[in-house]
């Protein structure tokens, strides 16, 4: 029996030494300690041994039993540093290379042009104001000196929320020269971005939901060649020295005399294409000198008081600074177009 113990301990111990996993290492130890391993074998033939020869035995198997036991604890430590050691080197950062770049967001092209709009009326002095999309009719026309029955008010051109017509998605941005009007001490230099909402039907120049920028100034002798002057000069600093502009007269039921200002269509320059529907140029803005009858209606004197007042839409001020010849490619969020500003 002795001899089957030392074949024995020779025999695993040269098996553990040559694990090279824990797992292999646990089948081992199955395989040599278990309730029908090699050892528990040998130990049954304990009972044909003598009295005096099963102690010495017992006190052998006992010993290879911790023999066996401790090299395979030595082995799986064995393993278990050298896996961590492979996995700290697949792990492995070179901190010296450089670091991975994010991708960065940035302002959308229009928010880029209101931003240079807004920094351009602040270097003049004016104030920018924020005003509700959700309206009284009031404000949005009586005030403005926009009768009943005029086209604007048409539930075909405008949406409303209640059947009587009193609360609607404001149609422009010219709401706010009342409320500027009611609430600012004279004078007043004021802009006004938000916004608006119309029945339009979707093309290249128009969309039911866009963005307007309210301009106004009320004064002592402000006149029209003030207004132009402000205008030309906008639009130079957008669009750059040498921009063709026009001035068209218009008509606007809250200002007197009105007009319209173009620019030169920045696709074709001048000589007709889709965008500018083959007029050669682009409507910018509407504007004119505030109505006598909405200076009244808003407690100021018009014999004392006078003063323009402007409404540009941002879409198309940002289709001519970035050369965008589709108003519907600014809405659609398309990262190919929009990574190109």
């Amino acid at each position: 029996m002795k001899e089957l113990m030392q074949g024995l301990r020779d025999s695993s111990i040269k098996a553990i030494l040559e694990a090279d996993d824990i797992e292999l290492l646990e089948s081992l130890r199955v395989k040599y300690l278990g309730k029908k391993g090699e050892l528990t074998g040998i130990l049954r033939q304990m009972g044909k041994l003598s009295a005096e020869e099963r102690p010495v035995m017992g006190q052998l198997a006992n010993q290879l039993r911790g023999d066996i036991e401790a090299a395979i604890e030595q082995r799986k430590a064995e393993l278990g540093s050298k896996l961590m050691e492979l996995k700290l080197e697949s792990e492995t950062v070179d901190v010296t290379l450089p670091g991975e770049t994010s991708a960065l967001g940035h302002k959308h092209p229009m928010y880029n042009v209101l931003d240079q709009i807004k920094d351009i009326f602040i270097g003049m002095g004016f104030e920018i104001l924020d005003g509700p999309e959700v309206e009284k009719a009031e404000y949005n026309f009586t005030k403005l000196n926009i009768d009943e029955g005029h086209p604007s008010r048409e539930w075909t051109d405008t949406f409303y929320f209640k059947d009587d017509s009193s609360i609607l998605l404001r149609t422009q941005t010219s709401p706010m020269q009342i409320h500027a009007m009611e609430t600012r001490p004279l004078p007043i230099r004021i802009v006004a971005p938000g916004r608006v909402y119309r029945k339009d039907e979707v093309d290249a120049t128009h969309s039911p939901m866009f963005h307007q920028i309210e301009g106004m100034v009320i004064d002592k002798g402000v006149t029209m060649s003030d207004l132009k002057a402000t205008l030309n000069l906008v639009v130079e600093k957008i669009y750059g020295k040498g921009t063709v502009t026009r001035f068209r007269p218009h008509h606007f039921p809250f200002t007197e005399p009105s007009c319209e200002l173009d620019i030169q269509c920045h696709k074709c320059g001048g000589k007709g294409c889709p965008t500018c529907k083959g007029e050669g140029w682009i409507e910018v803005l509407g504007a004119g000198m505030v109505h006598p009858k909405v200076l009244a209606g808003c407690g100021i004197d018009p014999d004392v008081y006078s003063g323009w007042a402007f409404g540009m839409g941002l879409e198309r001020l940002a289709m001519g600074e970035y050369k965008i010849t589709d108003l519907r490619l600014i809405f659609e969020n398309d990262v190919r177009f929009l990574e190109q500003f």
